[in-house]
């Protein structure tokens, strides 16, 4: 077995000079905040009042900068930034296509071309379930 060593007493003078320092950090890095409001990203739920009386439906003062905050929080992530905030992001970010679609541009447009016997089934199919939907 190994030998156990003593552990030293504990010095109240040097716990003191931590502790002194730990506090000196934070009143350094402490800051008092005073202004206030509501966080626009939890969700509010308040409580209709009573219809007849007067102090539930006495209007107030909108606060502007209140309703800013609640009409930023509300938006899309494209309108509220200007690059993604994350990788999810990125997949939809830029919708727009980034060359213009030509339909006279044979090389990119194949569109839908019937012979007779595809306009036959066609007839055939809408004539199949014109019957069905009757019945």
């Amino acid at each position: 077995m190994a030998k156990q060593r003593e552990k030293d007493p504990v010095n109240i003078v040097h716990q003191n000079a931590i502790l002194c320092e730990t506090i000196k950090k934070e009143v350094r890095n402490q800051k008092l905040y005073t202004n206030y409001s509501v966080n626009p990203f939890k969700k509010m739920y308040t409580l209709t009042g009573k219809p007849n009386s007067y102090h539930d439906s006495a209007d107030g003062e909108e606060d502007e900068n209140f309703l800013k905050i609640i009409h930023r929080a509300s938006q899309e992530p494209v309108n509220k930034y200007l690059h993604p905030q994350t990788e999810a992001q990125e997949y939809g970010w830029m919708h727009k296509p980034l060359v213009r679609h030509n339909r006279e541009d044979k090389r990119l447009n194949f569109p839908r071309q019937n012979s007779e016997i595809t306009k036959y089934m066609d007839a055939a199919w809408r004539l199949k379930e014109q019957t069905e939907n009757l019945q």
